[in-house]
């Protein structure tokens, strides 16, 4: 057994997990970390403090400059005329966080491209009310935004999200002498305390067979069911059009490259990271990286043809997110505001940041379609 340190937390939170241990006895990992963000009253993503943001545990793309918002307008613009222009455009954001991508997506449409706006709806699927409210603000009156807790059925658009899969719960394994075992979490009476158990569900076992492959000896590795799900649920909603997934994440053989002994689980507070789950319930935020292997290819069994993976950083120059970087022309006096933008690039392509994040695009229906932003892209 592995021993962790207490630290300040959410003490509900706290009492709920151990509650639910003492029932039941030791809980997989997986069931540990929804409840550590989910859980309906004390869960991370149900608190009101901030989240997102400088002033919050992490930063995302739309939160550094709503030059990251324009860039995917750029695109989904493109993504609209390869559909030839139909009268009617659904963008679906699921993950929406405090609503500002959607926002600046929009409005960046209605300056530049009115004939898109015009074409355009935007619905964000969220279940939490809190984050609804929080997004209504954001987005403000007038646009054409609206709410829904469930995916839509048969999206002729865009299905859209930025680092939503990375935070679905994961399973965590350890290879132990060759034989795939689960990481459970127990309670001693004084800390959580982990312990190794066959696996909970033979999908974590059928998960590598498909890979063919598995961690190295001694390995620990978390492994996402959801995500090939979520991704077969959303080929499904979609008629005719696109998926486009920012997140985290690496091809199978490197995530589960022998050399990455501890696996890829990280925790978020206040932007400092950690690797310990157990200190901060409720106040720190649980990420794992994504395994593009398997989402892709489960989306493939969905109906969706996959066009390219590559960078973020390589996705927004494409798309021509070094045009902020010009100097000011002449006449121009707001220096201010282009030291802003070009510290702005530098984070969004920054290739040890922000733009190494992947970036996996999806068609269906859609036949001889070039997306610049996937010039140079690994179909």
């Amino acid at each position: 057994m592995v021993e962790f340190e207490a630290a300040t937390e959410n003490m509900e939170l706290k009492e709920a997990i151990v509650r639910r241990i003492q029932s039941q006895g030791p809980v997989a990992f997986r069931d540990f970390m929804e409840m550590a963000l989910y859980h309906s009253q004390h869960g991370y993503y149900s608190s009101p403090r901030e989240k997102m943001g400088r002033e919050g545990d992490y930063l995302t793309s739309p939160e550094v400059s709503q030059l990251f918002g324009t860039m995917v307008g750029r695109q989904l613009h493109e993504m609209w005329e390869a559909m030839e222009r139909p009268a009617a455009f659904e963008i679906v954001e699921m993950g929406a966080g405090t609503g500002t991508l959607c926002r600046d997506l929009v409005r960046w449409a209605g300056r530049v491209r009115p004939e898109f706006a015009t074409a355009l709806s935007y619905t964000i699927v969220e279940v939490s009310e809190a984050l609804v409210e929080r997004q209504r603000r954001t987005v403000g009156d007038g646009a054409n935004v609206s709410w829904s807790p469930a995916l839509p059925e048969a999206i002729e658009g865009c299905l859209l999200s930025n680092e939503l899969v990375d935070s679905f719960p994961v399973h965590r394994v350890a290879v132990q002498s060759g034989q795939m075992r689960e990481i459970f979490v127990g309670w001693d009476g004084g800390r959580f305390v982990e312990e190794l158990r066959p696996p909970s569900t033979g999908g974590i076992e059928a998960y590598f067979q498909r890979l063919g492959l598995l961690p190295g000896e001694g390995c620990r590795a978390e492994v996402n069911l959801q995500a090939p799900r979520w991704i077969r649920e959303v080929g499904g909603a979609l008629r005719r059009g696109f998926v486009l997934t920012f997140d985290y994440g690496h091809e199978a053989a490197e995530l589960y490259a022998p050399w990455r002994r501890d696996g890829t689980l990280l925790c978020f507070y206040r932007h400092s990271p950690s690797g310990d789950p157990y200190v901060r319930l409720g106040r720190q935020d649980m990420t794992s990286q994504v395994d593009f292997t398997s989402l892709r290819r489960a989306g493939e069994e969905a109906g969706l043809r996959s066009l390219g993976l590559l960078p973020q950083s390589q996705f927004l120059t494409s798309l021509g997110i070094g045009e902020a970087m010009a100097p000011p022309g002449e006449g121009d006096l707001n220096l201010e505001e282009y030291y802003a933008r070009r510290r702005a690039v530098l984070e969004l392509v920054d290739p040890a940041g922000l733009g190494r994040i992947r970036v996996l695009v999806q068609a269906k229906g859609i036949d001889n379609c070039r997306l610049t932003g996937l010039e140079g892209a690994e179909a």
